[in-house]
């Protein structure tokens, strides 16, 4: 099984993490699912940015994106060349590296 590691996020992964997922997990799922509570405003539907992510290391092995995660992608917060939306991103054989950044588009946020 892959691992993602997860680089430290003042709010959501003060420690950083380093989690095992299956492959053909997207990422977002992954982090949920070891209580990593990434925003995802539009429930995983590739309709918002909230759960954008940069991928520090093994980019080339997820999933490729498709045109309305690169139309979306140019409105998130600190966009990079590795940026991916988590909820559309699949992780592949190898390990990952990721960082959550510190700020989303989203002016609020449900349970907080």
């Amino acid at each position: 099984m892959p691992v993602i590691k997860i680089l430290p996020n003042a709010e959501l992964c003060p420690e950083g993490a380093e989690i095992q997922v299956a492959t053909g997990t997207n990422i977002c799922e992954a982090l949920l699912d070891h209580h990593i509570n990434i925003e995802h405003a539009c429930d995983m539907s590739c309709a918002c940015t909230t759960c954008h992510v940069v991928v520090r290391e093994g980019f080339n092995s997820l999933s490729p994106a498709d045109d309305a995660e690169e139309d979306l992608l140019d409105r998130a917060w600190g966009l990079e060349p590795h940026s991916r939306l988590s909820c559309q991103a699949r992780v592949g054989r190898e390990a990952l590296t990721i960082e959550i950044p510190k700020y989303t588009v989203n002016h609020a946020k449900e349970n907080h």
